[in-house]
């Protein structure tokens, strides 16, 4: 009887710490979030006024720099990541990051700023692909779910940092932001440090299988058979560029700058394009968040169908959904009609792209698992420098609307249609 006791509270026990994995991961990438509209909350404060602290077009560099520095970030990190493990790679991401936002609140200068910018995309660029790499791995077979469920943290991020400007900056000015961003990773960090045990997946193909054993046990997973695991060939980074894995690369490369093209293209212009289509500032604005709380529920439920149906299908439909929505934006409906149509848009656009994320991350053996989720993110962040970019000029040439929309929904579909080319291949996680 004692044994079952001490078997029932080492379920318990093991219950409780995977929450902790998801839990700290979710905090991690609630500051992705952060990034995602922090700098774009300050461009009219620091481009204002009588004495501006920078222009437009340096505004414009300092974001693109940040941007550029979480595609470094991220390509960098989830190499590093399959390397060093885990645990270190994320409590060293979340060190960097907040240390160089905290630098952004004492910059002097727009150069400052850009360089601090930079270094933080770098050190976050990281956060994200270990963090679905970590939660994947601790999710017990419920890779999509858990995938998506953290993954709501960028959008809450993002909403809490808006509503957070809307407080601080008349009260404490535009750097009073950078030190709100950087103080929770302070505070996340010793957390980590507790509590964030390290990949048994890692550490099984690092040759660490007792090791792995014990996290294994404390928390509820069960790990491959040794002698299947040893009959399987050392897999690196590399094999990525090469069959079987290249065509799964260039499909989910693919997918995943057409993905973040349209997340960081529809954040940066939804309320210009709605402007320009006649409905006035206010709602421009009620729409961009009713965009981004229906990716929280959209990501609620992707998550859901995906472990349902497949993760791969899943995405296939949500992309080919975020057409058609997209499209569908661009005809001009009574008010009553488009916010439920903003919403649901909001609920497949901005998590289709998660869902690319959880199937790198279920498809691809545990050795090169936070590659290939770097790569995705790396890649992934070229698009998005792209999208604002392209609505940008779109908007230019005055016509944002209704070819934007219409732009947008194309690339929706070769997203869609990138997608298809991969091919699911069993690992054990």
């Amino acid at each position: 009887m004692a044994t079952t006791a001490d078997d029932s509270q080492q379920a318990r026990g093991g219950r409780q710490d995977r929450g902790w994995v998801a839990l700290l991961c979710w905090i991690a990438v609630v500051l992705d979030g952060f990034d995602l509209v922090v700098l774009g909350a300050l461009i009219p404060t620091l481009t204002g006024g009588d004495a501006p602290f920078m222009t437009k077009p340096e505004a414009t560099f300092v974001s693109t720099i940040s941007l550029v520095g979480m595609t470094l970030g991220a390509l960098a990190i989830g190499a590093l990541t399959d390397r060093v493990g885990r645990r270190k790679a994320m409590i060293w991401a979340v060190a960097a990051f907040s240390l160089t936002t905290l630098g952004c609140a004492f910059a002097h200068s727009w150069w400052q700023l850009g360089l601090f910018r930079f270094l933080a995309g770098f050190g976050l660029g990281g956060c994200l692909p270990t963090a679905i790499a970590m939660v994947t791995e601790f999710s017990a077979g419920k890779a999509g779910k858990a995938s998506t469920r953290v993954m709501t943290g960028y959008h809450v991020g993002a909403v809490a940092t808006a509503l957070l400007g809307l407080v601080l900056l008349p009260m404490l000015g535009w750097r009073s932001m950078f030190v709100a961003g950087a103080v929770p990773g302070f505070i996340l960090i010793p957390m980590m440090w507790r509590h964030l045990p390290e990949s048994p997946a890692f550490l099984v193909a690092k040759g660490r299988r007792a090791e792995a054993e014990i996290i294994a046990a404390a928390h509820g997973l069960t790990l491959a058979d040794p002698a299947a695991t040893a009959a399987q060939p050392q897999t690196t980074g590399a094999a990525l560029f090469r069959a079987p894995f290249l065509r799964n690369s260039i499909g989910i490369w693919v997918t995943s700058f057409m993905g973040l093209l349209l997340v960081y293209a529809l954040n940066t212009w939804l309320p210009t394009l709605m402007i320009d289509a006649g409905y006035g500032l206010s709602k421009g604005l009620w729409f961009l968040l009713l965009m981004n709380v229906g990716a929280v529920v959209g990501l609620l439920v992707a998550g859901q169908v995906g472990d349902a149906i497949g993760l791969k299908p899943a995405a296939m439909i949500w992309f080919l959904a975020a057409a058609v929505l997209l499209a569908a934006l661009s005809v001009k409906v009574p008010l009553l009609a488009l916010y439920p149509l903003v919403f649901v848009t909001g609920c497949f656009v901005f998590s289709a792209q998660v869902l690319v994320y959880a199937y790198t991350a279920a498809n691809h053996p545990p050795a090169i698992r936070a590659t290939a989720l770097g790569m995705a993110a790396g890649i992934g962040r070229l698009g998005a420098i792209s999208g604002p970019l392209l609505g940008g000029t779109l908007v230019s040439l005055g016509i944002g609307h209704p070819w934007g929309f219409y732009v947008f929904a194309i690339v929706g579909l070769i997203a869609a249609i990138a997608i298809t080319t991969t091919q699911v291949m069993r690992q054990k996680v």
